[in-house]
């Protein structure tokens, strides 16, 4: 009983979390000077989702193991970019490049719980840390797409945490589960066939899946 009153607690806390992370992205980083903030839709109601998700699921998986709250950190830092994806798709070098640190650091010390009881848990890491932004990037030029820098840095810090098949293992559900969203997205008219879609939200996906079944 005491584990489902902490889950839950969690998962409000994520959910909150993930509503400021959404009116965080409508001011930060600074838009032009006469932006109108954007008001609550559709976005809104995924980062409160997602948040309430990952807060409860990683203290279901991860509550009272060592790394928990690297995890925490880890988390938050994931759904601040997936706000200001959605809502600039933009993911900014003040959250991306110290999570690659954070990350790297983590690995190397051997307390980046996806990883480290692994034999060759450093290796996995660092060599999903090198393949994930070169297939993407090799990927996007092929198929002509708009791949920003902020995604190949992002993906440097993901394949460090998760290491080469929790990456694959992720990228594959978060695919699968993103089509979903950009079919309903489409069926109910707030995007068009043509409209830009971040590919940030995908490998942030692809990392909580592998945090939380990892």
């Amino acid at each position: 009983m005491n584990e489902q009153i902490v889950v839950a607690a969690f998962a409000v806390a994520g959910g909150i979390f993930g509503f400021l992370a959404d009116r965080l992205s409508v001011r930060w980083p600074p838009h032009l000077p006469d932006h109108q903030p954007r008001r609550i839709d559709w976005r809104t109601l995924v980062l409160i989702a997602a948040g309430a998700v990952v807060g409860g699921g990683l203290v279901a998986r991860w509550w009272g193991q060592s790394g928990f709250v690297f995890l925490v950190i880890v988390a938050a830092a994931l759904l601040v970019l997936l706000a200001t994806d959605l809502d600039q798709k933009l993911l900014p070098d003040w959250v991306t490049l110290p999570l690659i640190v954070l990350t790297a650091v983590a690995l190397v010390l051997g307390f980046s719980p996806l990883l480290a009881d692994k034999s060759l848990g450093i290796v996995s890491g660092v060599a999903a840390a090198i393949i994930a932004p070169v297939f993407l990037f090799i990927t996007d030029r092929i198929l002509r797409g708009d791949l920003g820098d902020g995604d190949l840095k992002l993906s440097v810090s993901i394949g460090l945490l998760t290491g080469i098949s929790l990456l694959v293992t992720g990228l594959l559900i978060a695919s699968m589960a993103f089509s979903v969203v950009l079919i309903a997205l489409i069926a109910v008219r707030k995007i068009g066939l043509k409209s830009a879609v971040p590919f940030g939200p995908v490998l942030i996906a692809a990392a909580f899946v592998a945090v939380l079944v990892g």
